[in-house]
C-alpha cells in the first residue's frame, strides 16, 4: 500500500467482549423466552429490521449480528415488529449498549410503491410474501418507538434506506426534497454503506465507556453537531455561481479573545479558528484532507432551489472515493449534519471472515414452513463480491457499496457451497447465483493504488473503460470451474447483472459463461439504444451490445446450445424524448424482441439520475444556473406511453401509440408492414361476444370482475323463488331474444379498501 492510499483496523483484531462466554447461539433469539435459553438477562443490542429475520449472508441483520456476537456481544432480533405502539419494541428488554435501526435489505417505500407509485400488494421479505408488514419510512418510525420505548438508550439508524437520505434528499414520493434522516428519525447516529466497519468500532467505544455523543469522527457515520470542529478548513461550495472577483470570507469563527495568544504549537485543535475558502479559490492549494471539509448548500437552500439540489448531488458523488474524500457538512436550522468520509473497503481476508460466520442459511423455526419469497430466490446463491464502479446515474449501489470492488477469496466460497449442501434442506445441487451487485466485477480493480487515492471519476468504464483498470475475468473463469468441480454440483447459474462492455474484453469469460452457466437465457440491460439517453445514464452505446451479442451467438453454437439474450430497458429515464423511446421501439421490433416485463425510471433518493428528474439540469457535469437542461418526463400518461414504446407488441398500448406517432409526424410508422410500429385502428382485437342463454335463476350482464356489480351470494335462491311466482318467469325480467335481460339497477357492492 502506498501513504495515499487509505488502511484501516484490521475486522477481526478487536478484543472480546466479556459476554463472549456465552458462545454462539443457533440463531439469534427474537423472544425473551429464546433469551432465557441461551442463560441471558439482557441484550448487549438489539436490531430492528423491517425484514423477516433470516440467518443468510444476504441479509444484513444477520451479517452484522453475526459479526458483533463473533467479538462476544449479545445480540437480539426484533423483526418486523408491529409500529403502532412501543409493545414489540420493548419485547427484549432493554439494551445495554444501542438499538440498531434497519428498514431492511429494501427501502421501505420502494418495497411499498411501483414507479407509479401504486401500492404493492406483496412485500418479498415477509413470510407467505404478505404486504404491509412494515410502515412507510420504517427508519424513522422504528427509531422514534425505540425512543419512546427507552428514551435514554441510544439509537442508531442503517441499512439502505437510512444511507441513501443521509443528507437533504429528493423524496419522489411526497415531491419535495426531505431532511437528513438522522434529523426526522431523532436518532443519535447514522451507519452508511456496508457498516461492518463502522458498527464494531462503535460498538466497542461504547463498550469501553465512551457515550455516543462522543464518537464523533468514525468513518462511515453521520452525525448531528452544533458547530463544525475546531482546527479544520471549510470549503464553501453553497453557491454555483461566484461572479466576479472573490474576496477572502471572513469566519465567524476566526475569532481569539482579546490578551490570549497561542502558537501553533500551543493550540488545541478543538478550540481552532476554522478557515474558510470560497470554492472557486480551493484549487492550487494543498489541504489535509483529514483537516477539511465541505460545506454543501443549506437544507433550506437545496428544498427551494432545484439547481442548487444538483449542484450537492454533484458534490455528494465526487467526494465517495474513500480514500480521497472529505467530510461534508449541511445545516439544518441550526443544526450541523456531519457526514465522515466513507468507510475504507474491505480486504479478501476481512471479507471471507463476513461470509464464514456461522449462518444457519434459513429463517428463523418461528416461522415454521411460511414461505419467503427472498429467501426462496437466494437460499442456494452466492455472493463473491461487493461493490461497482459502473457508475450508472439510476442506480443507487454506489452511494451505499461504493465503487471500490471487494472481493472474496475462492477457498471461501467453495466452503460456503459445502455450508449449503449441508445447510439448504432439499438443495438439489443447483448453485442459483455466484454474483453480487455485477457478476463480472469480481477483483477487477485499479493497477495501481496510488492512482486510485487521487481518482475522483463517477465511473471506471465510461464513456470508455479506464486505461488503469484491470479487465482481467481469469479469476472469476478460474472460480467457475473450481465450483462446477465440487462434488454434488451439476449446475451453477449466472443470475446476477452482467456488466458486458467488460466481458467482451475477455473473450475466455464469454466462452466459460455461455457454455456452461447460461441455462438457454441470458439477461443483460442495455438501458437504452439512443446516445442522448445513454449520455444520462452513463451507458454505453449499442455498439458494444452488438459485439457482445456476436461473441455470445458464436459461443453458444460452438457449444451446440440454442440461447437468447433478453435485454432489459428503461423507459420515462432523465434525458429520453419521445422521439428516443420510438426510436428504441423500431430497433426492438427489428431485432424481434417483445419484452414482457418493462421498467419505468424510479427516482431513488441521492441517485444522480434522481437529481436530474428533479433539478432539470446535469450533475455529471459542474451545475451553473445556465448549464445543461436535462429534459424529464414526469406526466403520469407521458411516462405511460414511453412505457408503452416498450410493448409496442402489446394491443392495450396502440391507441396511446398512434396518438403519439401522429403528434410526432410519425404517422408512416402506423400500419402493416415489417417497417410499422403498431397497426392501423382498423386492426384492433375486437372481442366479439356470442348471446348465450341465461341459466334458470341468472342474471345476466353482470361481471364477477371485483370491479363490476356482482350479485348476492343467495340471489340465485330468490330468483328461482320469485320466478315459479309469475308463471316461470323471474320477476323484472323480460324476454329478449331469447336472452334473460334485467330492467333492474342493482346496487353495486363495495368492496372496503
Amino acid at each position: 500500500m502506498t501513504k495515499r492510499h487509505k488502511t484501516a483496523k484490521e475486522l477481526f483484531s478487536y478484543p472480546l467482549y466479556w459476554a463472549e462466554c456465552y458462545g454462539i447461539s443457533p440463531f439469534l433469539p427474537t423472544t425473551r423466552e429464546e433469551m432465557d435459553a441461551l442463560g441471558w438477562d439482557s441484550c448487549d443490542v438489539i436490531i430492528v429490521t423491517g425484514d423477516a429475520y433470516v440467518d443468510h449472508p444476504s441479509f444484513g441483520m444477520a451479517v452484522l449480528g453475526r459479526l458483533l456476537e463473533s467479538k462476544g456481544y449479545r445480540v437480539g432480533i426484533i423483526d418486523q415488529p408491529d409500529w403502532r405502539n412501543t409493545d414489540d419494541f420493548m419485547r427484549l428488554g432493554r439494551p445495554n449498549l444501542y438499538f440498531g435501526i434497519t428498514a431492511g435489505n429494501m427501502d421501505s417505500m420502494i418495497n411499498r410503491y411501483t414507479a407509479d407509485l401504486k401500492v404493492r400488494n406483496d412485500d418479498a421479505y415477509t413470510p407467505y410474501g404478505m404486504g404491509g408488514k412494515r410502515p412507510d419510512r420504517a427508519v424513522i418510525v422504528y427509531s422514534q418507538r425505540c425512543k419512546q420505548a427507552f428514551h435514554d438508550v441510544p439509537v442508531m439508524i442503517g441499512g439502505i434506506e437510512a444511507s441513501l437520505r443521509r443528507i437533504a434528499q429528493y423524496d419522489y414520493w411526497s415531491n419535495e426534497v426531505r431532511r437528513s434522516v438522522l434529523v426526522d428519525s431523532t436518532a443519535d447516529i447514522l451507519l452508511y454503506g456496508n457498516a461492518e466497519r463502522a458498527m464494531l468500532e462503535v460498538t466497542h467505544q461504547m463498550a469501553m465507556g465512551k457515550t455516543i455523543d462522543e464518537l464523533t469522527d468514525i468513518r462511515g457515520t453521520t452525525i448531528v453537531r452544533n458547530a463544525p470542529p475546531g482546527g479544520y478548513t471549510e470549503i464553501d461550495s453553497t453557491r454555483v455561481d461566484w461572479p466576479g472577483k472573490v474576496e477572502k470570507i471572513y469566519s465567524p469563527y476566526e475569532y481569539i479573545p482579546e490578551g490570549k495568544c497561542q502558537s501553533k504549537d500551543e493550540a488545541d485543535s478543538d478550540v481552532m479558528p476554522i478557515r474558510v475558502i470560497p470554492a472557486p479559490l480551493r484549487r492550487g492549494e494543498k489541504l489535509a484532507m483529514e483537516k477539511t471539509y465541505i460545506r454543501l448548500p443549506s437544507f433550506e437552500k437545496v428544498s427551494k432551489d432545484p439547481v442548487l439540489y444538483a449542484h450537492t448531488s454533484r458534490i455528494l458523488h465526487l467526494e465517495s472515493n474513500p480514500h480521497n474524500a472529505r467530510a461534508l457538512v449541511q445545516k439544518h436550522g441550526k443544526k450541523e449534519i456531519w457526514v465522515n468520509p466513507p468507510p475504507i473497503p474491505l480486504e479478501t481476508s476481512e471479507m471471507d471472515g463476513v461470509f464464514d460466520l456461522p449462518y444457519a442459511r434459513v429463517p428463523h423455526p418461528k416461522y415454521k414452513k411460511a414461505r419467503i419469497p427472498a429467501y426462496d430466490m437466494i437460499k442456494t446463491s452466492i455472493n463473491i463480491m461487493r461493490g461497482c464502479f459502473g457508475g450508472c446515474t439510476f442506480c443507487s449501489i454506489t452511494e451505499h457499496e461504493g465503487r471500490v470492488i471487494q472481493s472474496r477469496s475462492h477457498e471461501s466460497i467453495l466452503k460456503e457451497i459445502d455450508d449449503i449442501k449441508d445447510k439448504v434442506p432439499g438443495f438439489t445441487g443447483h448453485i442459483s447465483d455466484l454474483g453480487g451487485p455485477t457478476s463480472n466485477m469480481y477483483t477487477l480493480n485499479c493497477k495501481d493504488d496510488e492512482i486510485q487515492a487521487s481518482c475522483r471519476k463517477l465511473s471506471c468504464v465510461y464513456p470508455t473503460i479506464c486505461s488503469n483498470l484491470n479487465t482481467d475475468h481469469s479469476p472469476t473463469t478460474q472460480l467457475y470451474r473450481k465450483a462446477r468441480a465440487v462434488e454434488g454440483i451439476h449446475t451453477i447459474s449466472i443470475a446476477s447483472g452482467l456488466r458486458y462492455d467488460l466481458a467482451v474484453e475477455d473473450p475466455e469469460y464469454v466462452r466459460e459463461l455461455v457454455t456452461y452457466h447460461v441455462g438457454g437465457l441470458l439477461k443483460i440491460a442495455p438501458e437504452h439504444s439512443e446516445q442522448g439517453t445513454l449520455s444520462k445514464m452513463m451507458k454505453p452505446g449499442m455498439g458494444t451490445y452488438d459485439r457482445f451479442k456476436k461473441m455470445f451467438d458464436k459461443f453458444s453454437k460452438e457449444a451446440g446450445k440454442k440461447q437468447h439474450l433478453i435485454p432489459y430497458f428503461i423507459a420515462a429515464h432523465p434525458g429520453s424524448s419521445d422521439e428516443d423511446m420510438m426510436n428504441l421501439a423500431v430497433w426492438l421490433k427489428t431485432n424481434d424482441f417483445k419484452p414482457d416485463q418493462v421498467q419505468t425510471f424510479y427516482p431513488s433518493p441521492m441517485s444522480l439520475a434522481t437529481a436530474m428528474y428533479h433539478s432539470g439540469k446535469n450533475p455529471l457535469k459542474p451545475v451553473t444556473y445556465k448549464s445543461e437542461e436535462v429534459y424529464t418526463p414526469k406526466d403520469y400518461k407521458q411516462r405511460t406511453v414511453q412505457k408503452g414504446f416498450l410493448r409496442y407488441h402489446d394491443p392495450s398500448n396502440w391507441q396511446d401509440l398512434r396518438n403519439t406517432l401522429i403528434k410526432m409526424g410519425r404517422a408512416d410508422l402506423i400500419g402493416h408492414g415489417a417497417n410499422k410500429l403498431v397497426p392501423a385502428e382498423d386492426k384492433d382485437k375486437q372481442v366479439h361476444r356470442r348471446p348465450k342463454k341465461a341459466k334458470v335463476g341468472q342474471a345476466t350482464g353482470a361481471s364477477h370482475s371485483s370491479n363490476r356489480p356482482t350479485m348476492e351470494k343467495n340471489a340465485a335462491t330468490e330468483k328461482a323463488r320469485r320466478k315459479n311466482a309469475h308463471g316461470g318467469k323471474p320477476s323484472g325480467y323480460q324476454a329478449a331474444g331469447g336472452v334473460a335481460q334485467s330492467t333492474k339497477r342493482r346496487k353495486p357492492k363495495v368492496k372496503s379498501r
